[in-house]
């Protein structure tokens, strides 16, 4: 009766205990979408400062150890040849085995697979993100517009969390607008050219910003600076979580 009752308790606990979803060998997520969207665009078309790169890689990895598991993490570099961001990481999180059951699935091997195919590249990937990207041009909203088309638009993340993290000097440069010159107003920026061409839908994700300072011809008031890509984030449907600046001037 003891071994009946021992077999119909695990039984019970096979049936009602929820199994991982099916994922894709390549991205590591569920084949039916990630259950969030993280995406970090990282700027280092001119060279990042020593102290903003321990920050920003303490802060990546952070990240990427609270990651719920099956939400997606993808890091892009800005690059003016590559519209969408040059991609150096994009896998969801597998889960590492922790609160897996042991009827269910196979918690040491769910955590050999995190760190073999997600946490091992992921650090190979930050190893070789401060490589500097240099360019004639710095356009930050037209990869934010990409990012939002490619990962933040369609059905299989319609309901899901979206975060975008920006770690950059956020000074957009182009033939139609450029914060190299001119005011940081936002009416100016309206008035331009540019307006229109990039604008885009970021389906409320939360946008966190790592402010690289830079010493520039012409200073850069940063307050107002954050104001403006406070009211551009609104103003294309996001949410600025946070931003915070980083140690250093480059």
């Amino acid at each position: 009766m003891v071994a009946l009752g021992l077999l119909a308790a695990g039984a019970y606990v096979y049936a009602t205990v929820a199994r991982p979803p099916t994922l894709d060998e390549t991205s590591l997520c569920p084949v039916d979408g990630p259950r969030a969207v993280d995406v970090v665009l990282l700027d280092s078309t001119d060279e990042i400062p020593d102290a903003a790169k321990k920050e920003i890689r303490s802060a990546l990895s952070d990240m990427a150890e609270t990651l719920a598991p099956y939400e997606l993490l993808e890091i892009r570099l800005l690059d003016a040849k590559t519209p969408d961001g040059r991609m150096i990481f994009s896998k969801c999180n597998p889960g590492d085995g922790s609160g897996l059951s042991e009827y269910t699935a196979n918690p040491r091997l769910a955590r050999q697979r995190w760190l073999e195919e997600f946490r091992s590249p992921l650090d190979s990937a930050l190893d070789a993100s401060f490589a500097p990207l240099p360019g004639k041009t710095s356009p930050i909203m037209e990869t934010i517009q990409r990012i939002a088309l490619e990962r933040f638009t369609g059905r299989n993340v319609e309901n899901v969390p979206k975060t975008l993290v920006l770690v950059s000097d956020m000074l957009q440069h182009g033939a139609d607008y450029s914060q190299y010159t001119g005011d940081l107003s936002f009416d100016r920026f309206k008035a331009s050219r540019a307006y229109k061409n990039v604008r885009t839908d970021l389906h409320g994700a939360n946008v966190i910003i790592y402010y690289i300072q830079r010493k520039t011809a012409k200073p850069i008031n940063s307050a107002d600076h954050i104001r403006f890509w406070a009211d551009w984030i609104h103003d294309n449907n996001g949410r600025l979580k946070e931003a915070n600046k980083l140690q250093g001037v480059g």
